[in-house]
Formats: C-alpha cells, structure tokens, sequence
C-alpha cells in the first residue's frame, strides 16, 4: 500500500486496516515458522504496511 494510498484513508479506515494488517501478520509468521510459505518477504511487506499506517495514524493524532 503506498502512502499516498494511505493518505486518502479516513482515520476509523486506518485503524481498521491496521487491525487486519496485524492479524493477517500474526497468521502469515505462524504459519511461516510452522512450515515456510511460498514468498517470505510478504512478512516484510506486512510490517511495512502496518508502520505506513501507524505513522499517519500518528502524524494525525499530533496535528490535533
């Protein structure tokens, strides 16, 4: 997700898609370690999703 994306996303939005990002994450690494998956740099990808939302997450609650 790019962050010009994530700009365009409401506040309830992005704590809504950080939800899903994190459980989907937390899936994606257990799954990993149990057996590896097909493309681990999508657990990369994950992390950089979620701190693309929490630094506008961020930068929002500051700016009030």
């Amino acid at each position: 997700m790019k962050q010009s994306i994530v700009k365009d996303l409401t506040t309830d939005e992005i704590r809504e898609k950080i939800k899903g990002e994190r459980a989907g994450y937390v899936k994606m690494k257990i799954s990993h370690a149990v057996s590896p998956i097909e493309n681990p740099m999508k657990l990369n990808t994950s992390r950089k999703v979620i701190a693309r939302l929490e630094t506008e997450l961020r930068k929002r609650m500051l700016e009030k």
